[in-house]
């Protein structure tokens, strides 16, 4: 389980996190929510350890990773899709996804079959570069790269962004797929409400870089989530 206990993060002066605390369960989606500009992205980032957090702690089963870098955490199993997708333009789909292979052992270096189960459109455009891809497309090469990890907590930020409705349904679906297969714990970060609520098994919202309700979604009603996502 990811376990996030009381966490501060600053960016100089800035305090963008207060005491957030978080846990995530294999087999389940926790989905965090609010408007923009409230730390959700920074909590990711934190979780995965491209920022440093100024208090508190982090844990993944059952050890503390709070100080552990990044390359380290993808290791133990720790996969993040970042908003805006970021796969390399230049390289083909395969080569992107063989960039996937970093943190394995070479006895696992190899590219799962439920990643073109999932998105098949990659299989037929492996020789294609990453940057001729359609913003959808690119986002389920995002998606497929961390799979190839062999992640036990898949960290996506706002997968939705930009996204044509068709492909939006495939991401979902992948999404469901994967919390069901019950080998992995997710923490989705998701502007889009209905797309979130479909997938929540339980809720993190923030307001101004704090914790304004969390649990379990049969325990809140849509509408007390929704108002934290209105302007």
């Amino acid at each position: 389980m990811l376990d996030v206990r009381s966490i501060d993060l600053h960016y100089g002066a800035a305090q963008a996190l207060r005491g957030v605390s978080l846990k995530a369960e294999i087999g389940k989606v926790t989905c965090l929510v609010g408007r923009n500009g409230v730390g959700k992205s920074s909590l990711l980032r934190a979780i995965v350890g491209l920022k440093p957090v100024t208090g508190g702690a982090i844990g993944w089963d059952g050890a503390d990773i709070t100080k552990l870098a990044p390359a380290d955490r993808a290791r133990r199993g720790i996969a993040y899709v970042p908003q805006g997708r970021e796969i390399f333009p230049l390289l083909t789909v395969r080569e992107n996804l063989l960039t996937g292979y970093a943190p394995l052992p070479r006895a696992q270096r190899s590219i799962p079959d439920e990643v073109f189960e999932l998105f098949p459109v990659l299989k037929s455009m492996l020789e294609r570069r990453g940057g001729d891809l359609s913003g959808g497309q690119q986002q389920q090469l995002a998606i497929g790269r961390a799979l190839v990890t062999r992640p036990r907590l898949l960290v996506l930020d706002e997968p939705t962004e930009g996204i044509q409705p068709s492909i939006i349904k495939d991401i979902g679906r992948a999404i469901a797929y994967l919390r069901d297969k019950g080998t992995m714990a997710i923490v989705l970060v998701e502007q889009y409400f209905d797309f979130a609520r479909d997938l929540a098994d339980d809720w993190v919202v923030l307001e101004r870089g704090e914790v304004m309700l969390s649990g379990p979604r049969a325990d809140h009603d849509d509408e007390a989530v929704r108002r934290y996502l209105t302007v």
